[in-house]
């Protein structure tokens, strides 16, 4: 098999394991090039492909986490990781650790740890490494790399987040949410919603708000009703889609392009958590993106009373 022959079979995991450590698309895209870079460049063959290829992208991630780490603390408004609609890594036998660790709820609680803390929790609890491989591929002992594991276990032990496991329950819940935003419904919306949900948006300041953070069940339930019919009413759909993991949609304008990702937090048959997508930046990769700011004022064109005329 050929460098690139191996590369190629191995590019899920190397993508897989970078969106974990940076919770980025386009971040983990480029890590994963920057990987094929240092692999086609080194002279020998290494005696393993995976464990130089995955030691490369791990190292390349925990830089990149760096230097971006200052940039989220400069964010503006709350920052959520890229949408990802489809996992190109599968392993059966951790199918339930894979899918977990991807969820947004996930990523944000691994925000907590330090970027080597993060790398080590990734390579071990998701994917299974064994601490030998860890230790050459973060630069540390194979004891340091231990002690690193437990304290980010504690770390993410207190906010685990837990999700329904039936998956045909979920999309089915998710598929009477899309129906009662298209409807406007506020009672339907509201016996779907935990009484503390939370409505987390992320539009970075490069596109309209639809909310900053908003909790509570009538609250929430309010501001959808009155926000999604507005903009089915111009052309805007919906389309349930799986977004990290767990049940969600892709919203599009009149002409297909992508306005926002919305992912759904599910457990115990009602939404505990609805964190919403905007910012173009970060929808690139799902398609092309739609103008937001335009569908702001198309939608507010369209709910503003008509103005009387005058008789002369």
């Amino acid at each position: 098999m050929s460098r690139a022959e191996e590369f190629q079979r191995l590019r899920p995991l190397l993508f897989s394991i970078a969106y974990r450590i940076l919770g980025s698309v386009s971040e983990a895209e480029d890590a994963v090039q920057e990987t094929w870079v240092r692999y086609a460049s080194t002279p020998a063959a290494p005696r393993s492909a995976r464990a130089f290829l995955s030691a490369a992208v791990t190292r390349i991630s925990i830089d990149v986490l760096r230097s971006a780490r200052v940039r989220r603390e400069e964010y503006t408004g709350t920052w959520l990781p890229e949408p990802l609609l489809h996992d190109p890594y599968e392993d059966p036998e951790r199918s339930a650790e894979l899918a977990d660790s991807v969820s947004m709820a996930a990523l944000l609680l691994l925000e907590r740890l330090s970027p080597l803390e993060r790398a080590v929790f990734v390579l071990r609890e998701v994917f299974d490494f064994g601490f030998p491989e860890i230790a050459s591929a973060v630069g540390r002992s194979e004891a340091a790399c231990r002690q690193l594991v437990v304290r980010a276990r504690r770390h993410m032990a207190a906010g685990r987040p837990r999700f329904q496991a039936d998956r045909a329950e979920r999309e089915e819940l998710a598929s009477r949410f899309l129906d009662a935003l298209r409807e406007g419904d506020v009672a339907a919306l509201r016996n779907l919603l935990a009484a503390d949900v939370s409505l987390v948006g992320d539009s970075g300041g490069r596109a309209p708000r639809l909310a900053g953070s908003v909790t509570g069940a009538a609250r929430v339930a309010r501001l959808l009703a009155a926000a999604f019919p507005r903009m089915a009413r111009i052309g805007v759909t919906g389309e349930p889609r799986e977004v990290n993991g767990q049940p969600g949609a892709i919203f599009r304008d009149p002409d297909g392009k992508v306005l926002q990702a919305l992912a759904l937090d599910v457990l115990d048959g009602q939404i505990q958590t609805i964190r919403a997508v905007i910012n173009p930046d970060k929808l690139g990769h799902v398609g092309p993106v739609a103008d937001a700011w335009a569908i702001d004022r198309a939608v507010r064109r369209h709910i503003r009373p008509a103005t009387p005329r005058r008789d002369s």
